[in-house]
C-alpha cells in the first residue's frame, strides 16, 4: 500500500473513538463559549516548518550513531519531510542548511512539488570549514578581513539560493567567541561582527529578513559574540526593518524567563521567529515539549495575547536515540498543541484578574487552558487534511524505515557534531 492507503486504514480503525472524545470535547468546550469546529480551523491553518538536517541522526560533541536509511542527501531529506507532513499536515514548509544542502534550484524546486512542501528561511553554516578559510578562529568577526569576506559571500550565497526556490528569510547563527580570557578583544569582535553583518543586510531582497540568533555558548564557552536576546536585539536594531530576533529555545541560560523574552522582543517589534525544541540542561535539542510542556505553552500564551504578524516557525532538534522522523513529529504536534491550549486561555478573565492583582485566579486561568486535553482537537485537524490520525503509529505500520533503508547507502559512524 502507498502511505495515503495506509493512513486511510489506520484512520478507519480510530475514527469512531475520535468521533466521540471530539463530540465530548465540544460539548464540554461549548460550556466555556468556545466553538470546537472555529479552533479545529486555527489548528488546521497553524503549521511548523521543518530542518532538513533534522531528517538525519543527530550527534553530541563526542559520537555519533547513525540509524537506518539515513538521508544521504537533501533530496532524500526532501522525501523525508515530505512523510512528515504528510502523516502531520502540520510542516508545510522545509528549512535548508548550506552547504549541506546545496543543489540545482530547480532540482530542489521540483522535488519539494514532488513531495507537497515549500522552503522556509535559509540557513548559512560559519561554524565548519567549508571554504579555503578556516572559521576556527571566528567567521564574520575574524580577526581577518578575507576570512570575513568569505564568510559575508558564504552569507549571500545562500540568499541567492533561496530566491530562486522561494524562500523569504535568512538565519544567521554563528560560534564566533573565546574559550579563554583575554583572547580576544571583546568590543573590537562585535563591531567587527556588525560591519559583516551590514554588507549581507545590503544584500537582502526588499521582501526578505535576516534572523540574528543568539546562544549562549558552544562552541565559544567564555564568551560568544550573540550570546543573549539584548546582543540579538541590539544588531537587529543597528541592522534595520528587515532585521529581526530569532528564539531558539535552548539557547539559555537555565531558569531564563523565555516567555518575558519574547514579551520583550514583540514589544520592540523584533521578533522574528522561533527555532522549537526542548533541553534539560543546555542545548539538549531533544523534541519540543519533551522537557518543559508548560513553558512552550507559556510563549504561546505571549504570542496569542500579542498576535504577532509574519512569524517563522521552525523545529531545530537532532538526538542520537529516536528515529529522526518520529521526533520530528512529534515535536510538530506538541507545537501545534501548545498554539491550540493558548488559544483556549479566556483573555477577558485573566485581564480582570491582572488588574485586580489576583495572582492565585490569573495563574489558575492559564492552567484551565493548559489542562485542557485538546488531543481530539489535534487528531481531528488531521483527518480532516487526510492526515493520520495516529502519525506515529501509521509511520510504523507503512514500513517506510524498512523501505529507504534497503534503498540508502549505510551511513557510517564518526566523529562528533549534529550530523
Amino acid at each position: 500500500m502507498d502511505m495515503k492507503q495506509i493512513i486511510e486504514a489506520e484512520n478507519a480503525k480510530a475514527e469512531a473513538d475520535l468521533r466521540r472524545d471530539y463530540d465530548a470535547l465540544g460539548e464540554k468546550l461549548a460550556r466555556r463559549g468556545v466553538d470546537i469546529a472555529a479552533l479545529t480551523r486555527k489548528a488546521a491553518a497553524f503549521g511548523v516548518a521543518v530542518p532538513s538536517w533534522g531528517t538525519g541522526t543527530g550527534g553530541t560533541r563526542f559520537a555519533r550513531f547513525p540509524g537506518q536509511g539515513e538521508p544521504a542527501n537533501i533530496f532524500d531529506k526532501l522525501d523525508d519531510c515530505g512523510v512528515i507532513h504528510a502523516l502531520t499536515a502540520a510542516t508545510p514548509a522545509v528549512s535548508l542548511h548550506i552547504p549541506w544542502d546545496k543543489a540545482d534550484p530547480a532540482d530542489l524546486l521540483a522535488k519539494a512539488e514532488e513531495v507537497g512542501v515549500t522552503f522556509d528561511a535559509m540557513n548559512s553554516n560559519t561554524f565548519q570549514d567549508t571554504g579555503t578559510l578556516s572559521y576556527k578562529f571566528g567567521s564574520l568577526s575574524h580577526t581577518d578581513a578575507a576570512t570575513r569576506r568569505q564568510a559575508i559571500e558564504h552569507n549571500i550565497e545562500c540568499i541567492e539560493i533561496g530566491r530562486a526556490i522561494g524562500s523569504k528569510a535568512l538565519t544567521v547563527w554563528i560560534g564566533d567567541g573565546s574559550n579563554f580570557p583575554g583572547q580576544t578583544n571583546m568590543a573590537r569582535q562585535f563591531e567587527r561582527y556588525l560591519a559583516s553583518m551590514k554588507e549581507v543586510y545590503k544584500a537582502l531582497p526588499d521582501d526578505w529578513r535576516i534572523f540574528s540568533e543568539h546562544k549562549i555558548y558552544e562552541p565559544a564557552f567564555y564568551s560568544t559574540v550573540v550570546q543573549d536576546w539584548g546582543t540579538s536585539l541590539l544588531t537587529a536594531q543597528e541592522l534595520g526593518e528587515k532585521a529581526m530576533c530569532l528564539v531558539d529555545l535552548g539557547h539559555h541560560a537555565p531558569n531564563v524567563n523565555i516567555e518575558m523574552i519574547v514579551s520583550r522582543l514583540i514589544h520592540a517589534g523584533k521578533l522574528g521567529g522561533f527555532h522549537f525544541n526542548d533541553s534539560k540542561y543546555g542545548d539538549d535539542d531533544l523534541d519540543a515539549g519533551t522537557i518543559e510542556p508548560y513553558r512552550l505553552f507559556l510563549v504561546f500564551n505571549e504570542l496569542v495575547d500579542a498576535d504577532p504578524a509574519g512569524l517563522s516557525h521552525m523545529i531545530d532538534q537532532s538526538h542520537n536515540v529516536t528515529d529522526p522522523i518520529e521526533s520530528l513529529m512529534i515535536s510538530a504536534m506538541e507545537i501545534q498543541r501548545a498554539f491550540v491550549q493558548a488559544t483556549l486561555v479566556d483573555r477577558a478573565a485573566l485581564a480582570g484578574y491582572q488588574q485586580d492583582n489576583d495572582a492565585l485566579m490569573a495563574s489558575a486561568t492559564l492552567r484551565a487552558a493548559f489542562r485542557t486535553d485538546v488531543e481530539p482537537i489535534l487528531q481531528m485537524a488531521r483527518l480532516q487534511a487526510g492526515a493520520a490520525v495516529d502519525p506515529v503509529a501509521a509511520f510504523r505500520a507503512s514500513g517506510y524505515r524498512a523501505r529507504v533503508a534497503a534503498q540508502r547507502p549505510v551511513s557510517t559512524g564518526g566523529g562528533g557534531g549534529i550530523v
